[in-house]
């Protein structure tokens, strides 16, 4: 068991027992077939990645979902490689036991196969990662073929896609009707046979997920899409209240916006009163520490 030390952090996010073996894509493979749940959250840094690894989450997912929550971006599209490597790379310092799965943002894929292959190498090679994820089914299955031809695993994305924000019109559900979903299978199975050793699915209702959940043999990681997925994941800053806007499926499992707006208006007051620093937070001239 790897906690975390004590102090400061007591109380915020508890260590828990967890096996110490390291875990890798067969082992997510796996827990679909042992009715395992798969427990995947977002990081993007090192410190963030340690606290969720103590914690015994299965998979890092580093998203480009970091252009809307550390950047500022309105969406995903202006996210680049170099800022994918470096976040990547820091969570895979803060990591013993979960994997770590990075996002190819847009346009590093798409292009073409080469490109796809190449940069997913990169991600692997300069940013630490044990697996990349893209987004689409049918129309990136060569891509996703020749990636994992490079032994590279790939997770596959499909729903909502929020690099194709702009041909979908917005940030809608997709999968309602029977077109739809039949759409959906299809580009499903397409990743699924393309190599794809999982699959997000994100924005879709919980039936048509949990048909494309059945109809596949690899496992499948829900996002707004229903209890019935193998796994489910959560923008970290969603699940700590960090963000200012909460999508109908997040639940909030702490609200730490008000505990920072707290700590550092006490702060303030206490610089502003001149309570601090107080004497024992000073060093004295035959101080030691």
């Amino acid at each position: 068991m790897r906690c975390l030390p004590p102090g400061k952090m007591e109380g915020f996010f508890m260590c828990v027992a967890k096996s110490k073996d390291k875990i890798t894509v067969p082992i997510i493979v796996g827990k679909r077939t042992q009715k395992e749940p798969i427990k995947v959250l977002t990081a993007y840094d090192f410190r963030m990645s340690a606290l969720l690894d103590s914690c015994g989450i299965d998979i890092l997912l580093v998203g480009d979902s970091l252009g809307n929550v550390v950047y500022g971006f309105d969406s995903t599209l202006p996210v680049t490689m170099d800022m994918m490597i470096a976040h990547s790379a820091a969570v895979a310092r803060g990591r013993e036991r979960a994997l770590v799965v990075s996002d190819l943002p847009f346009m590093s894929y798409q292009v073409s196969e080469e490109d796809a292959v190449m940069n997913a190498g990169r991600l692997v090679k300069e940013g630490g990662a044990e697996a990349v994820k893209l987004e689409g089914g049918v129309a990136m299955a060569g891509r996703i073929r020749r990636i994992v031809e490079a032994d590279i695993p790939v997770m596959g994305h499909i729903g909502l896609r929020p690099q194709a924000v702009n041909m979908m019109g917005g940030y809608k559900v997709q999968g309602r009707s029977e077109q739809e979903e039949a759409i959906l299978l299809e580009d499903a199975s397409a990743a699924q046979e393309a190599g794809a050793f999982a699959i997000v699915i994100e924005g879709v209702p919980s039936a048509t997920a949990a048909r494309i959940t059945e109809a596949l043999s690899i496992p499948t990681i829900g996002i707004g899409a229903g209890p019935d997925c193998n796994g489910q994941v959560l923008v970290i800053d969603d699940l700590l209240g960090l963000s200012e806007f909460t999508p109908k499926f997040v639940r909030k499992f702490a609200d730490l916006s008000k505990e920072i707006v707290s700590a550092v208006s006490n702060y303030g007051k206490a610089v502003d009163a001149g309570s601090f620093p107080s004497a024992e937070e000073s060093f004295g001239a035959d101080s030691q520490k």
